[in-house]
């Protein structure tokens, strides 16, 4: 099933994507909900970011080629994180599929993307094994984890680098049908690939955060977790656009701009 965010009649309301068409209901994918019998074309319909969570966070440094690549940036050896760790993103930075990415006129052109995975929490989990971890999620849906990489080296937090408006497009939709096992991400940047990859390949799998953190966490529903991205990113520039495809969800579009200092 998708379940998809989407305005209809001046409001946001959830809806299940069916074919082509959007069918809403009265509720949310977390708790009851019915159909109202009101149906919209896919094609015509404004999604909006597919949840709005009460704890955003986020793994990081969870795959291989790219704890080797962010070491040979800084001329390191390649320290590959011991346990599962996780961090904190903020909701402000969240745009839908279709939003365009902002890029502040006083960042560098070392502003780049990252494609997760993003799982979504369906319902309230504490101290859950690893064999019961996903028994709390409702689904899967795309995340790109923008980055300014400036700011990342010389900011003490990542407020900047990670958290800025927009530095977070998520979508299209929830998907609660997926087999983590066959799945793989590609990106494409004005419409040529530019990395691919088995999206499960992770130093740390989702049923191991989910159990390792609702062991000192209580996790909620719409919590949800991204899980880190693979490779090398490109840099991004205006007039961009960035597809990030993960197979058994479906694809995030996200056209780049830059912001002139008027704008600011």
């Amino acid at each position: 099933m998708k379940w998809a965010r989407f305005e209809a009649d001046g409001a946001i309301v959830y809806g299940i994507v069916e074919g082509e068409e959007i069918a809403e209901v009265r509720g949310d994918p977390f708790s009851d909900y019915a159909l109202t019998g009101n149906r919209q074309p896919l094609a015509e319909a404004k999604l909006a970011v597919p949840v709005i969570p009460r704890t955003f966070y986020a793994a990081g440094l969870n795959y291989a080629a790219h704890v080797r690549e962010q070491a040979e940036r800084r001329g390191e050896t390649p320290n590959f994180p011991p346990q599962a760790d996780i961090g904190y993103r903020a909701n402000n930075a969240l745009i839908a599929h279709g939003e365009p990415i902002v890029i502040p006129h006083d960042a560098t052109d070392q502003v780049e993307y990252e494609a997760e995975l993003v799982v979504v929490i369906g319902k309230q989990a504490r101290r859950l094994s690893e064999a019961d971890a996903l028994s709390c999620v409702l689904g899967y849906t795309i995340g790109n984890d923008v980055s300014e990489r400036t700011w990342q080296r010389s900011d003490r937090t990542l407020w900047r680098a990670k958290n800025t408006d927009s530095f977070k497009p998520m979508g299209p939709w929830i998907e609660t049908d997926v087999n983590l096992e066959d799945m793989r991400t590609a990106v494409r940047l004005n419409g040529q690939t530019t990395i691919e990859f088995e999206t499960n390949a992770m130093l740390f799998g989702v049923a191991h955060f989910i159990s390792r953190m609702s062991r000192y966490l209580t996790l909620y529903p719409g919590d949800m977790v991204w899980m880190g991205t693979e490779g090398k990113s490109p840099q991004m520039k205006d007039g961009d656009v960035v597809d990030i495809e993960i197979s058994g969800i479906g694809v995030l579009t996200s056209p780049v701009i830059r912001e002139t200092a008027a704008d600011d």
